[in-house]
């Protein structure tokens, strides 16, 4: 019996944003594994084998994702959002770049819509023209490199989409990231706060940077930052796709 990994996005939250191959997948799947709040969202059935774990183990799952699949199991790891946008996909090449007993291993990495594009597409399109997505978590890099591609996506006149801007662990990092805005961007530089994006209790806030705070942003939040060109449209924002 051969075996096999597929890494899956969940999407942001509401079930009707799962890919219908996602879908598919997950029916096909003797074992689920991933973070506690992910596997939950998956319905029991007869034959399927839940392993949801903790935040901070991605490269535990991984491996063991890899060593269920070399016995025959049929895995999918599930992220939420896609899982190649900071999430399982990475983890799971990184454990067979440590393990290359594992290399020949069937994977398959399924895309799926992301909190960014989401909470884009709630807002209007302030994604519109280019842009960069960053990750304001200090846990897998240091300030000093955030706060370096922070300025130098600002200084490009990127838009920007951020997660994970603000938790209870670190919530000094976003009044800093805010700082960073406001001195390259300046004050009137408009900014959305989309909360629990694609879930009942979604909550959109566009304001210009002078007025944001740092209370605004939580871990349910992706934050986008438009480029010089982003504007209101009536209650929408948007990115012109012309140049500057």
């Amino acid at each position: 019996m051969t075996g096999w990994v597929a890494i899956a996005g969940l999407g942001p939250g509401n079930d009707a944003l799962i890919t219908p191959e996602v879908t598919e997948t997950l029916a096909q799947a003797t074992d689920i594994i991933g973070y506690i709040p992910y596997v939950a969202r998956i319905a029991p059935r007869a034959g399927l084998n839940l392993h949801p774990t903790d935040n901070r183990v991605e490269l535990d799952r991984a491996l063991h994702a890899l060593q269920l699949a070399a016995q025959g199991a049929r895995v999918v790891v599930v992220s939420s959002g896609d899982p190649g946008v900071f999430a399982m996909a990475s983890a799971v090449f990184e454990a067979v770049e440590a393990h290359p007993e594992y290399t020949d291993t069937d994977l398959r990495v399924l895309p799926g819509i992301t909190a960014m594009l989401a909470a884009a597409a709630a807002a209007g399109a302030p994604l519109g023209h280019d842009f960069c997505a960053i990750n304001l978590s200090d846990n897998l890099k240091p300030w000093e490199v955030i706060e370096h591609r922070l300025r130098m996506a600002a200084r490009g006149d990127f838009a920007m989409a951020f997660y994970n801007p603000r938790s209870k662990s670190r919530p000094h990092g976003f009044e800093k990231t805010l700082k960073v805005l406001r001195e390259e961007c300046g004050p009137d530089r408009l900014i959305t706060f989309a909360r629990a994006v694609s879930k009942p209790d979604q909550k959109l806030v566009t304001v210009p940077l002078a007025d944001a705070t740092p209370e605004m942003a939580d871990m349910q939040t992706v934050v986008i930052v438009g480029n010089s060109t982003t504007k209101f449209v009536g209650r929408y924002v948007y990115t012109p796709r012309s140049a500057s």
